[in-house]
């Protein structure tokens, strides 16, 4: 591993809705993350992405998007619950990449306004992870009822989400390095 290099941790904020809470969760997190030494981490609000809608998959790839993930040690990804699912949108983002998710990890934050958490967000998500190549850690958190958790300006109000994020941050690190040691080390035969 290239000595003195950082980990980079971006964090995908995977929706567009007007008035979304898990705004507040992925400034949180990134926020938790800057904390951590020898990382660095973005904010990605798929929101601003500005990706056509006519074509799909690597097609409508995004120079800026596609670098990031392709720097990235790992990502971190906040997707709140729509209909027991996740944004479409954030698939159709994800979709956009490919060779650059391969053998990186990758953790999820599940958000909801109802008491699960983004639970079923989550499970929808774990196979499509898998499938574009990334290394799903095994530690989530969840915001439920995340309204309850952040005030409208979005200072949390929740104290005991700090300790689930450290247990979350220090797995996805654990498994960042793990992963870069052997994409730079292990040849794959």
């Amino acid at each position: 591993m290239e000595a003195g290099r950082p980990l980079f941790v971006p964090v995908i904020l995977g929706t567009a809705r007007m008035g979304r809470m898990s705004e507040h969760a992925a400034g949180l997190v990134a926020a938790e993350l800057r904390k951590r030494e020898g990382v660095e981490t973005e904010l990605i609000d798929i929101a601003q992405l500005p990706l056509p809608t006519n074509d799909a998959g690597e097609a409508i790839k995004h120079a800026a998007f596609s670098a990031q993930v392709n720097r990235s040690d790992a990502l971190v990804i906040i997707s709140p619950e729509y209909n027991h699912g996740y944004s479409g949108l954030l698939k159709h983002v994800l979709d956009s990449c490919l060779k650059e998710y391969i053998h990186k990890a990758v953790g999820i934050v599940g958000v909801s306004a109802g008491p699960f958490g983004g639970t079923r967000s989550i499970e929808n998500l774990l196979p499509v992870m898998r499938e574009l190549g990334l290394v799903t850690i095994f530690w989530d958190v969840n915001f439920s009822t995340v309204q309850n958790a952040f005030a409208k300006d979005g200072r949390l109000l929740d104290e005991s989400y700090i300790r689930r994020i450290d247990k979350f941050l220090k797995e996805l690190i654990w498994m960042a390095k793990t992963l870069r040691h052997g994409r730079e080390q292990i040849a794959l035969e």
